[in-house]
């Protein structure tokens, strides 16, 4: 690949990663939910609509601490996205779910990738769509702990 190129891409890169946050926080962070941020929305998607999540495994899927997630947790549950309860068995542990609230902004994120997927994709083959996909999980692999010193 010429030199060209790879700055042709760096720079495409830096540019769709721009817009996606730019994009995202328009598009998720409406009238409806102006009370939250775009980082609470991802919390919400990690939390999911599911069983009820624990704290660990919501903090290791966003790559944050406990602690960290915690204050999050905190203002989402004052504005009602979110319900925390004590595990019986174990009260170390806290689980996780979405108020009614809290699952209507899951899917208003949710609808917003799906859009955001068939744009990227509209003109590809199936073939295509794989090499794109295999695209995405190298990059995926590059932003992975200790990748960037190999």
């Amino acid at each position: 690949m010429s030199k060209n190129r790879k700055r042709s891409l760096n720079e495409l890169l830096v540019k769709l990663f721009n817009h996606v946050m730019d994009m995202e926080g328009e598009a998720v962070i409406t009238e409806e939910f102006k009370d939250i941020t775009n980082n609470d929305m991802h919390i919400i998607e990690a939390i999911g609509i599911e069983a009820p999540r624990n704290m660990s495994v919501i903090a290791q899927k966003l790559h944050v601490t406990v602690s960290t997630l915690t204050i999050n947790m905190n203002g989402l549950e004052k504005k009602s996205y979110i319900c925390r309860e004590r595990s019986q068995k174990d009260k170390r542990v806290v689980y996780v779910t979405l108020t009614d609230k809290g699952r209507k902004a899951f899917y208003h994120h949710r609808d917003f990738h799906k859009k955001m997927i068939k744009a990227i994709v509209k003109d590809l083959n199936e073939q295509e769509m794989e090499i794109l996909y295999r695209c995405l999980e190298n990059l995926n692999s590059f932003f992975e702990p200790g990748e960037q010193d190999k």
